[in-house]
């Protein structure tokens, strides 16, 4: 297992260089970014902003004539000097290759450079908003698995009856309603929007909580989190639902569970000792990677809805603004996280099934 475990750690260094080289290379090439933002932003507010880009002081004087040397640049646009100094700013002044090269000297060390836009080194920001997205994150994807495991296998051992049609149409509908069309669902219901107030809109936390006692913070936290975890559970566990049923009914119809069947096995017995320990290989094993969906990917909407300032909100506002710094910073991260949980999956396997040896894997 060690050296499997090696090989695998080993992959997750062309891995991330290619990932990063290959969206380096897609980013040169989409229109707009950082410098022509900038540049837009200036002449939209008529040249005001010089003194961020230059750091010198700006005089304002009555408008001039187009030909003449004043502060009304008219419809000459900005002065060439200037905005090869907001290339510089932004870095843009070495060629592609040399800044690619840059950026990945400095993630050796963890250094992922200052946000073009907030003005904060990016693994501040991202350390920022990690708990709210890992709070976020985790206790969806646990209840998911809590609700979803124990409904998987009723509908699996009642196949037809009339548990397994009624739990189908909740099934049908968590598959077909989005999280974040729930989550809007639920504030108009309890979060003031029309009806009652029960739980908070907004935030992971009431002001002033940090002076409550530590009960009553904890208490507070969950109070907050009920919401929003409701509505990615609502949307994601009917996936992992029928996977679990698919899964034991598979195990259900092979030859060991008759052949116990006959030696006088109870099923009880039979469903918990010989078909739990195959069937769960799947799910378990899908655990890091359900988690990783939920984090970075389920849960951007809804941290909007909730005004939840967390990974997603942020990296959806970098893309926007073409923040670059942070873009390659969270994606980075992002895929590092994502390779380790793909080996914690696999570390799950012979947790779950004990005769799995990945050493003798060819």
């Amino acid at each position: 297992m060690g050296a499997y475990l090696f090989r695998r750690l080993l992959l997750v260094v062309p891995t991330l260089f290619g990932i990063i080289a290959i969206n380096f290379a897609v980013v040169q090439l989409a229109p707009g970014g950082p410098v022509e933002q900038m540049i837009a932003e200036l002449k939209g507010k008529g040249g005001n902003l010089t003194e961020r880009v230059s750091g010198g002081s700006s005089e304002t004087g009555p408008a001039q004539p187009a030909g003449d040397s004043g502060a009304y640049r008219g419809r000459r646009g900005l002065d060439p000097q200037l905005v090869l100094e907001i290339r510089k700013l932004f870095g843009f002044d070495k060629p592609p290759l040399t800044r690619f090269w840059i950026m990945l000297k400095g993630y050796l060390t963890l250094d992922f450079g200052r946000s073009f836009f907030r003005d904060k080194p990016v693994l501040t920001l991202v350390l920022q908003k990690m708990p709210v997205s890992v709070s976020l994150g985790l206790w969806s994807t646990l209840l998911v698995y809590l609700v979803s495991i124990p409904l998987g296998i009723m509908k699996a051992v009642r196949d037809g009856g009339r548990f397994d049609l009624i739990s189908s149409l909740f099934v049908l509908v968590g598959y077909a309603v989005p999280g974040f069309l729930f989550a809007v669902l639920l504030v108009v219901l309890f979060a003031g929007g029309s009806y009652v107030q029960w739980f908070p809109l907004r935030g992971l936390v009431s002001e002033g909580s940090q002076d409550w006692s530590w009960p009553a913070r904890v208490m507070d936290y969950l109070w907050h989190m009920v919401l929003p975890t409701t509505s990615l559970v609502v949307g994601g566990f009917a996936t992992l639902t029928i996977l679990t049923k698919n899964c034991f009914l598979e195990e259900i119809r092979k030859h060991y569970v008759v052949t116990a069947r006959a030696k006088g096995a109870g099923e009880q017995r039979i469903l918990y000792r010989h078909i739990f320990r195959n069937a769960m290989l799947l799910i378990v094993a899908g655990f890091p990677s359900a988690f990783i969906s939920i984090l970075f990917t389920s849960a951007l909407l809804v941290e909007i809805i909730f005004s939840l300032d967390g990974l997603g909100l942020l990296g959806f506002e970098s893309a926007i603004r073409r923040d670059y710094p942070v873009m390659f910073g969270t994606l980075y991260i992002f895929t590092l996280l994502g390779l380790l949980m793909q080996i914690a999956g696999d570390l799950l396997y012979t947790v779950v099934d004990p005769r799995i040896d990945f050493e003798a894997r060819r």
